[in-house]
C-alpha cells in the first residue's frame, strides 16, 4: 500500500497549499483571457488543499473568488459584473452550445462556477440559480481529476468545466495553458500522498512531460525531509571503543 508522505499538521505552501517538497509556484504560469470568471466556494470546500477551485483563482488572471456561507450567502450585487450576462454553471441549465455565436449586440458572457461536492453546489445553486442564466457543457470522456473518487466517469471537477468553458468561448490557448496547471497540480498531489505509480501513469496521458521537463525532472529529485535532522546537527559520529 502506497505511504502518503502528507502527515498531520505538515506545513503547507501559501500559494500551491502543498507541502514544500512538491511546491508548485515556480512552475506557475499565469493564464490571461478576455472571458470572465468567478468562482463561488463552499465553506467546507475552502480549506481544502485539492480544490481546484482555489487553483482557478490562483491561475487565471482576472478570476475571483467567493466563499459561501449559509449564514451570510453573498448577494447578486457582490458578484454580478457590470455590462455582462451572468452564466450559471450547472448541469441542469440549457447548451452552452444554444448560446454560440453571440450576436454582436448582446453582453458579454460572466461565467460563474459553483465549487464543492455534488450536494454542496446543489446548496449553492438554491441561493444563486434566480440572478443569471442557467447554462452547462456537454463534455465527454473521463475525468482527469484522480484526487477524488466520483460517482460516475462523466463527473467533472471545477477546473475541467473551466476548461470547457474556454474551450466552448473560443479561447483554445488559455483552455490547453490552464489545463496543464491543472494536471501538474494532480500530478504533484497524487506524488504528495505517495501514489508514484498512480502519478506515473497519469503523466502517460498528459502533455506535461514536454511542458514542464526540466520542472517535473527537479521535482521528482530524491530530497531529504526537511523534518530530518542533518548530519551536522546530529554531530560528530562516536568512535568505536578500544577493547583491551
Amino acid at each position: 500500500m502506497a505511504r502518503s508522505v502528507i502527515l498531520a499538521g505538515t506545513i503547507r505552501c501559501d500559494g500551491c497549499c502543498l507541502p514544500p517538497r512538491w511546491c508548485l509556484c515556480a512552475a506557475l504560469r499565469p493564464v490571461v483571457s478576455a472571458v470572465a470568471v468567478d468562482v463561488l466556494i463552499h465553506r467546507r470546500e475552502n480549506w481544502r488543499p485539492t480544490s481546484t477551485g482555489k487553483l482557478v483563482a490562483r491561475t487565471l488572471q482576472g478570476s475571483r473568488t467567493h466563499v459561501y456561507q449559509r449564514v451570510q450567502p453573498p448577494t447578486r450585487e457582490t458578484i454580478a459584473r457590470p455590462d455582462r450576462e451572468l452564466w450559471i454553471l450547472h448541469p441542469g441549465g440549457e447548451p452552452v452550445e444554444n448560446l454560440l455565436p453571440r450576436p454582436a449586440d448582446q453582453p458579454a458572457p460572466q461565467v460563474l462556477l459553483l465549487d464543492g461536492n455534488w450536494g454542496q453546489a446543489g446548496e449553492m445553486l438554491r441561493t444563486v440559480q434566480g440572478w443569471g442564466r442557467l447554462v452547462r457543457l456537454s463534455q465527454s470522456g473521463a475525468s482527469r481529476y484522480w484526487l477524488r473518487s466520483q460517482e460516475r466517469l462523466d463527473q467533472f471537477s471545477t477546473a475541467e468545466a473551466l476548461i470547457a468553458v474556454l474551450q466552448s468561448l473560443g479561447d483554445v490557448e488559455a483552455a490547453s495553458q490552464f489545463e496543464l496547471q491543472f494536471e501538474l497540480h494532480v500530478y504533484a498531489t497524487l506524488r504528495a500522498r505517495g501514489h508514484k505509480e498512480a502519478a506515473e501513469t497519469y503523466l502517460k496521458g498528459s502533455s506535461l512531460p514536454e511542458a514542464f521537463p526540466e520542472f517535473l525532472s527537479q521535482l521528482n529529485e530524491r530530497r531529504r525531509n526537511p523534518s530530518e535532522p542533518s548530519a551536522s546537527r546530529l554531530g560528530p559520529h562516536p568512535q568505536p571503543e578500544r577493547l583491551g
